[in-house]
């Protein structure tokens, strides 16, 4: 049995991350027949295709976000494939720095972060994700931001003073995986900068 609710949480998201993952490839290669067969040059077809691959990447950075990470590593150029698909097409831009093999756990922990740092940088920006001597900083910078304080307040204390809507569920995640991993999320916002340590 898992040691707490929150692994099993994990692991519910990992399965339903895993379930979905199949159908959604077979899709995918539906659409490969089908453009075989001369019919994938219509704007249909491209929209299904794009939407194919906007799900499949949100399920891959879905599963190691809210999945479980057990004892594993995920080398830099899987995490930033999987980062760069996520971001496809949208207002962020993610630069990983990390060139080695990372810890499945800490990778968890940074796109658990970069999700929190989306719901503050909700206009765009570029999020530079770096890690020195086992301490990760994640740096945003963005032309506006959108700060709740009450909302920021739960990565320090993990205690939310609000009702979590189903969007928020990081900020009441993360601190809680961080304690379990011994670590401390430290925030800093200024005016079109935001920073995230742990």
């Amino acid at each position: 049995m898992p040691n707490s609710e929150i692994e099993l949480a994990a692991l519910v998201g990992s399965r339903i991350c895993h379930d979905l993952i199949s159908p959604i490839g077979a899709v995918n290669n539906g659409l490969e027949l089908l453009s075989m067969a001369g019919a994938g040059s219509s704007s249909e077809m491209t929209l299904i295709g794009e939407s194919v691959d906007s799900a499949s990447a949100r399920i891959r950075f879905f599963r190691v976000a809210f999945g479980a990470a057990e004892n594993q590593v995920l080398g830099a150029s899987e995490t930033n494939g999987i980062l760069q698909d996520y971001h496809y097409n949208t207002r962020w831009n993610v630069v990983w720095t990390p060139t080695e093999s990372q810890q499945r756990t800490d990778i968890r922990m940074c796109f658990l972060a970069l999700l929190c740092m989306e719901t503050g940088m909700p206009y765009g920006g570029t999020i530079t994700v770096k890690t020195s001597g086992g301490k990760w900083t994640l740096s945003g910078q963005a032309d506006k931001l959108s700060i709740d304080p009450e909302l920021w307040s739960v990565l320090a204390t993990g205690q939310a003073a609000i009702k979590l809507r189903p969007s928020q569920v990081q900020f009441g995640l993360l601190p809680v995986i961080a304690r379990d991993a011994g670590k401390q999320i430290t925030s800093q916002i200024l005016e079109n900068e935001i920073t995230l340590s742990f």
